[in-house]
């Protein structure tokens, strides 16, 4: 028993000596200590001894699996002292070289679509003139001559907070609060802002979108003064070489209405899929502010006139990048954000 015990304790101790790494370690205590290993087996084994031989065997088994357990312990040690070191050595980093470019957060297209907006309608003297996107019916759609049952609601597919109180449809419930906040003044601003409408969401339509509302009240000013405007927007926007188009239309808060039409960028009037073959791009609605609306808005309809005009971002942004798919906008995918350049 002796001789067995003698052997195995120098098998087990040379093959100890040669481990010289965490995995030959953890491999060389399973192989002698583990539920399987040898010493296991011999101390299991011992039941099968003649009884008197049985407390010698006990004895030497117990003596050698401590010493195996042992020096096993001040190996690990070593070799964990070894593995450190080399690990210091092979992982240095060079603090020295440059590191990787951090992706930064940039502007979404559609706020860089309306900033360069902005400053289009900046050098035409109008100022950005902020108003609430939680409204109350008076502003949304009555004092917009759109009193309650009248048919042009159903224009607007609306969210409801309760009887009284909505998300707005349209910019144009600031119009009415600029008006009243500037009235007896003239004025002139836009109003840019996010809208909502319960309607379904396709390619062309989301429920949550923007809208740039333009108001110039004055007095002496006329359908040309509008048409001025759009002409120049539109070619400041989209490039000195437009042709516009005005057609008549019809909005309640506007006498009389036009659609502001303008030969698609894409084909240059030739006919493609973005203009739907017509060879013109509608890019706002527009007219006089109805008098009755002046009146509601403070000013005295037989001293003053205006004009309005309410434009979409995201349309402008698709015509502008060849997008044929509003929703690109919303889907938080970077591989579509980065490439308008600042993500």
């Amino acid at each position: 028993m002796s001789t067995v015990l003698e052997a195995m304790e120098q098998a087990a101790l040379s093959s100890l000596a040669a481990a010289t790494n965490s995995e030959e370690l953890e491999a060389w205590h399973q192989d002698y200590l583990g539920r399987k290993g040898k010493v296991t087996v011999f101390m299991r084994s011992i039941g099968s001894l003649p009884a008197e031989e049985r407390p010698q065997a006990g004895q030497a088994g117990n003596q050698l699996r401590l010493l195996l357990e042992e020096r096993h312990t001040a190996r690990q040690t070593e070799i964990r002292e070894v593995e450190l070191a080399r690990a210091l050595v092979e992982e240095t980093i060079d603090v020295t070289l440059p590191g990787r470019r951090p992706w930064t957060g940039g502007l979404h297209p559609i706020t860089l679509t309306l900033r360069r907006m902005y400053a289009i309608f900046a050098e035409m003297g109008f100022q950005v003139y902020r108003s609430r996107e939680v409204e109350s019916d008076l502003y949304n759609f009555e004092l917009l001559n759109m009193p309650p049952e009248h048919p042009a609601r159903d224009m607007w597919d609306t969210f409801y907070v309760s009887d009284s109180v909505v998300l707005r449809t349209h910019t144009s419930p600031g119009q009415m609060r600029a008006m009243r906040d500037y009235c007896p003044e003239p004025v002139r601003v836009i109003v840019p802002g996010k809208c909502y409408r319960y309607e379904q969401v396709t390619a062309r339509s989301e429920f949550m979108f923007h809208q740039v509302e333009g108001l110039a009240i004055g007095t002496d000013i006329t359908l040309a003064d509008l048409k001025g405007v759009m002409a120049t927007f539109a070619r400041r926007m989209f490039g000195p070489e437009r042709q516009m188009r005005f057609r008549a239309s019809y909005f309640p808060f506007t006498e009389p209405s036009v659609e502001v039409d303008m030969d698609c960028i894409i084909c240059g009037g030739e006919g493609c899929r973005v203009c739907k073959h017509t060879g013109w791009v509608e890019i706002a609605g527009a007219g006089m502010v109805h008098p009755t609306v002046l009146r509601n808005g403070g000013y005295d309809p037989e001293q003053f006139s205006g004009f309005a005009f309410g434009m979409g971002p995201e349309r402008i942004a698709m015509i502008l990048n060849d997008v044929d798919d509003i929703r690109y906008f919303y889907g938080n995918d970077l591989r579509f954000l980065r490439q308008f350049g600042n993500l």
